[in-house]
């Protein structure tokens, strides 16, 4: 748990330098404002430090988020991860100034009380290796984040930031789940790995368009979802993840406490107080 929540920190932190690298690198104008997912704009993005520092947060947090998932169940790494979005709130308070309500403070305070029942609940990870069919839906569900991609640039406004946040979301838990399939990593015959591949460079691509286009909040409910609740289900139910004996009923309360105050922390998905502010034409970037 406690590597889930270092990951949680660290995906937190890079959320709202991403965010705010990819607001700088969005054009106002020309074939690339506006459309669903651009791959453009993420090579636009790199190109600036702050997604760069992002990026290597990002790499960190994937490794305590590998150590977490090979510890503890699914379940409660998802919603340690879903709670990045209370960091990103406190780091953009402290850090951006922006000023949070009193609500917003108590959604904070809901996903540490959700995280807490799920410490003090969760079991140890199940050593169930599922049906041999898993990893090629798990591959499945990744080519289909790729679809969903090409789906959701097609769409109108919130439908559009929906689809998006709700394909970035599965992409990412397809990568929880592989992670929990893949044994050797160099074994190139397993789908699972090639799951994590895909799925994990998909839903990378999705959310950085979701960023910077459309609804914020509605995208990133949508990213909440999906990367806890699917995988959440498949470590139940295929791979034999339990809480511990007797307190059942207190890993489900945890689970929808945390995710609940998450998604009531929603518009942290980009970086707060960057929005309000377009980009004007020929202003520096970096």
């Amino acid at each position: 748990m406690i590597c889930a929540l270092a990951s949680a920190v660290c995906f937190g932190t890079a959320t709202v330098l991403q965010a705010a690298a990819t607001r700088a690198a969005e054009p106002s104008t020309g074939a690339g404002a506006g459309s669903g997912v651009d791959a453009a704009l993420l090579l636009r993005a790199v190109r600036q430090w702050r997604y760069v520092v992002g990026l290597a947060l990002d790499g960190l947090g994937f490794v305590f988020q590998i150590v977490a998932l090979r510890s503890v169940p699914i379940y409660a790494v998802g919603a340690a991860l879903a709670a990045s979005l209370a960091v990103t709130a406190v780091v953009a308070a402290r850090v951006l100034k922006v000023r949070l309500s009193g609500t917003e403070w108590g959604a904070v305070a809901v996903v540490c009380a959700g995280l807490a029942m799920l410490a003090l609940s969760a079991g140890a990870e199940g050593d169930d290796a599922g049906p041999a069919s898993l990893r090629w839906w798990l591959l499945g569900v990744a080519a289909a984040v790729l679809a969903a991609g090409a789906l959701g640039g097609r769409l109108p406004g919130r439908a559009r930031a929906l689809v998006l946040g709700l394909g970035a979301g599965c992409g990412f838990g397809a990568v929880e789940v592989a992670v929990r399939l893949i044994d050797d990593p160099f074994d190139l015959t397993n789908p699972a790995l090639y799951a994590l591949l895909l799925g994990g460079g998909a839903a990378f691509l999705l959310l950085t368009s979701a960023l910077s286009r459309g609804s914020v909040t509605t995208a990133t409910a949508g990213m909440v979802i999906g990367e806890t609740i699917g995988p959440a289900v498949v470590g139940v139910a295929w791979l034999g993840d339990q809480s511990r004996a007797g307190l059942g009923w207190l890993t489900i309360a945890g689970f929808a406490v945390a995710v609940a105050g998450a998604l009531a922390l929603a518009r942290f998905g980009e970086a707060p107080g960057t929005a309000p502010a377009p980009v004007r034409e020929g202003q520096g970037q970096g």
